[in-house]
C-alpha cells in the first residue's frame, strides 16, 4: 500500500527554458532612467532544465511508499507512462545530488549476497547510475538514473531505495528525460515535478 506524496509540477516558463529562475525588475530610487533586473533565488534542490526537449509525451506520479516515514527509510515509487507512438530508448530520472543528504535514492538496497566473490550473477533492470558531471552530458551537482527501453503505450514502475540520513523533511525537483532531452508532460509542459517527501 502506497500513502501518496505531494508532487506538483515545477513551473516553467517553456518547454525549452533553460533557467529555474526569473527576472524582475527592481524599484530603484526616484529619478533613476532605467530598472535593473534582478535574479529571485530558485527554492533549495532546484534543477536547471536541459538545453534539449522531446515532444514525446509520458504520464508519471512519484508516490512515497508507506515505508517512508518522517524518521525512517523506506521507499519512492515512481510510475511513468509512454504516450507517444515511438519507443523511448532510455528513461532518465535526475535530481539534485545535494538531496543525498537528506534521503539517498538508489535503484536497489546494498547486500552481502548481491557483491560477495563467487555469488549468483548480478541483475540490474536499470541502465544507469551517475552523478554528474557525467561522459553523456549529466550536468554536474545532479543524479541520473536510467531505465528502458520504454515502448509506446507501455508502464514501467522504478521502486527507489530511500536511506534517511536526516530526519527532516524535504522538497526536490525530478526531472524525466529521455537520455538527456526533457520529456513532455500531458499537460505539454516540461517533464518535471516538486516533489515533497516527509
Amino acid at each position: 500500500m502506497l500513502a501518496a506524496c505531494v508532487a506538483s509540477p515545477s513551473p516553467s516558463p517553456s518547454p525549452l527554458s533553460t533557467a529555474t529562475a526569473f527576472e524582475t525588475a527592481s524599484p530603484l530610487p526616484t529619478g533613476s532612467p532605467t530598472a535593473v533586473p534582478t535574479a529571485t533565488a530558485a527554492p533549495p534542490l532546484s534543477l536547471e532544465l536541459p538545453a534539449k526537449g522531446d515532444t514525446r509525451r509520458i504520464r508519471f506520479t512519484v508516490k512515497a511508499g508507506s515505508d517512508l516515514k518522517a524518521t525512517t527509510s523506506g521507499h519512492v515509487v515512481v510510475t511513468v507512462t509512454n504516450l507517444s507512438d515511438t519507443t523511448i530508448s532510455e528513461i532518465v530520472l535526475r535530481w539534485p545530488t545535494a538531496l543525498k543528504e537528506i534521503i539517498f535514492l538508489a535503484p536497489f538496497a546494498p547486500s552481502a549476497i548481491r557483491i560477495r566473490e563467487g555469488g549468483p550473477p548480478l541483475y540490474q533492470e536499470w541502465t544507469k547510475w551517475v552523478e554528474g558531471p557525467g561522459e553523456r552530458g549529466e550536468p554536474a551537482g545532479t543524479t541520473s538514473l536510467g531505465w528502458g527501453p520504454l515502448l509506446p503505450g507501455a508502464t514501467i514502475t522504478i521502486s527507489l531505495v530511500a536511506t534517511r540520513r536526516a530526519n527532516q523533511p524535504s522538497a526536490f525537483d525530478l526531472q524525466f528525460l529521455a537520455v538527456e532531452a526533457i520529456l513532455t508532460s500531458e499537460s505539454a509542459q516540461p517533464a518535471e515535478l516538486r516533489v515533497e517527501l516527509p
